[in-house]
């Protein structure tokens, strides 16, 4: 499959709130798109912003899924950590290295900024996505 890894951009929002959506069902997780696109644009967008999102899009624009992540801050270790806060590709882009491609480029973000761990969480019964997550 033919794609490439980018950057939100303010156009992408309605359809990265629709990935949400779609995200919350799969996790089986009430989600309510009310007000999200006002909220999302906010911090993704800001000139100094604090959630990151990077895209999947196929040669034709579609969109495949999206991760976002965060720097933050651990008291314990008193050096900061990036948080994945999701990452999601719908089925039809599942198997082709794009969500190992999404940790990637978090990766690298990190190493921007002299990161050096990055953290998430899944739920127990996503063993699909847990398998995923040992793999890499």
């Amino acid at each position: 499959m033919n794609y490439e890894i980018r950057n939100a951009k303010p156009p992408d929002i309605i359809e990265i709130i629709k990935l949400c959506a779609e995200h919350a069902e799969f996790e089986q997780a009430e989600f309510s798109p009310v007000g999200k696109a006002e909220q999302l644009a906010k911090y993704l967008f800001a000139d100094q912003p604090s959630l990151f999102c990077l895209i999947a899009e196929n040669s034709v624009g579609e969109i495949l899924g999206y991760t976002t992540f965060m720097p933050e801050f651990s008291t314990w270790d008193a050096d900061y950590y990036v948080y994945m806060d999701c990452l999601f590709l719908r089925s039809q882009a599942r198997n082709f290295g794009i969500g190992e491609q999404l940790i990637k480029e978090i990766a690298k973000f990190a190493k921007s900024r002299n990161i050096k761990q990055l953290q998430w969480h899944t739920p127990i019964f996503n063993e699909r996505a847990i398998k995923f997550y040992n793999r890499i």
